[in-house]
């Protein structure tokens, strides 16, 4: 096989230290919870809030718990399943409007709020809790 050579460099070229061992690189043990498969599902199951939906919270004095939190992001779960692509969600007395492709929730209304209101632009509802 005749040699190429490249920028004085022939090639193929060998690593000074040979190539045995190469192969044998211990790989780095991460800790369970920080597996990549674990953090992208754990990123990909949490609902961001639009700037809206967060101003709507603030001005509103909407405080969400984790239980809250758990139970909207099951709710969207399950409008995903069913193919909705823009679902109003009901949690106790609030309303929440989400993108559930980019599981975004888009605003949120309290109570006082609900009072007449008109949802449009969605395909379906779920009953949070």
């Amino acid at each position: 096989m005749a040699d190429t050579v490249v920028n004085g460099i022939k090639v193929p070229f060998l690593p000074a230290g040979g190539v045995e061992g190469l192969r044998e690189r211990p790989s780095i043990p991460l800790p369970q919870d920080r597996a990549f498969d674990k953090v992208l599902q754990r990123e990909l199951q949490e609902l961001t809030f639009s700037k809206h939906a967060q101003e709507r919270l603030s001005a509103r004095n909407i405080a969400l718990s984790e239980t809250d939190l758990t139970q909207l992001q099951q709710a969207v779960t399950r409008a995903g399943e069913k193919g909705a692509q823009d679902s109003l969600v009901l949690l106790r007395d609030l309303a929440f409007i989400v993108s559930v492709k980019n599981r975004t929730v888009v605003t949120a209304v309290d109570a006082d709020h609900l009072k007449e209101n008109v949802f449009t632009n969605i395909d379906s509802a779920v009953i949070a809790g």
